[in-house]
C-alpha cells in the first residue's frame, strides 16, 4: 500500500513540476508592457462590435452538441471491434493452434487455448452487444430527426397560429414585464 501511495505522490509531484516550471519561466522571461490596445476585448480574430447581449442562435449550439454526442459514442466502437476481430480470429478453424492460442491470449491472458466454438459464441455475443448499442444510437438519432433538431431552417408551414405568434423578430427588443 505504501508503494502505491509513494508512486501517486511522485506522479503528482512530477505533474506539478512539469506544469509550474514553464509558467514560472515564462513569468521571468517575458516583457511586461501593458497597453490600452492589449486590454481590448478580442474574440475569434475580430474586434467586438455591438453589445454582448445579442441573441445567440441556438442552432449552432444544438448542432455542435449533437456532433459531440454522436462522435463520442462512435469512440465506443473501437474496443468492440478489437474483441470482435480477435474472437473471430480465434474461432477460425483453419488457423494453426498456436495462432489461435495467441488470439485467445489477447482476450484472456490467463487462458492457454479455447475451442473455436467457444470463441465463435464470444464473437456472436460481441456482435449482439454492438447491435443493441447501435440500435440505441439509431433510436436517439430518429428522435432528433423527428423532432426537427437536425433541420437547419425549420419550416413555419407546419406551425399553428399560437406558435407563430410566439416567434418574434430578432431585431425587436425583448418584451418587458412590469413588476
Amino acid at each position: 500500500m505504501t508503494d502505491l501511495v509513494l508512486l501517486v505522490v511522485i506522479f503528482v509531484a512530477a505533474g506539478a513540476v512539469l506544469l509550474l516550471t514553464p509558467l514560472a519561466l515564462g513569468r521571468l522571461v517575458r516583457p511586461e508592457r501593458p497597453s490600452p490596445e492589449k486590454a481590448e476585448v478580442y474574440e475569434c480574430g475580430e474586434p467586438a462590435v455591438g453589445s454582448a447581449w445579442v441573441q445567440f442562435d441556438l442552432r449552432f449550439y444544438v448542432v455542435a452538441l449533437l456532433f459531440v454526442i454522436f462522435d463520442v459514442e462512435l469512440a465506443f466502437f473501437f474496443p468492440w471491434a478489437v474483441v470482435f476481430g480477435t474472437a473471430n480470429r480465434a474461432a477460425d478453424p483453419t488457423l494453426p493452434a498456436d495462432q489461435r492460442a495467441a488470439a485467445v491470449a489477447q482476450i484472456d491472458p490467463g487462458a492457454a487455448a479455447a475451442d473455436p466454438s467457444a470463441m465463435h459464441a464470444v464473437a456472436w455475443l460481441a456482435f449482439a452487444d454492438v447491435a443493441v448499442f447501435f440500435g440505441v444510437l439509431l433510436v436517439g438519432f430518429a428522435y432528433l430527426w423527428r423532432r426537427g433538431d437536425l433541420e437547419w431552417v425549420r419550416s413555419t408551414a407546419g406551425q399553428t397560429e399560437s406558435t407563430k405568434s410566439e416567434i418574434r423578430d430578432p431585431n425587436e427588443a425583448p418584451p418587458t414585464v412590469a413588476v
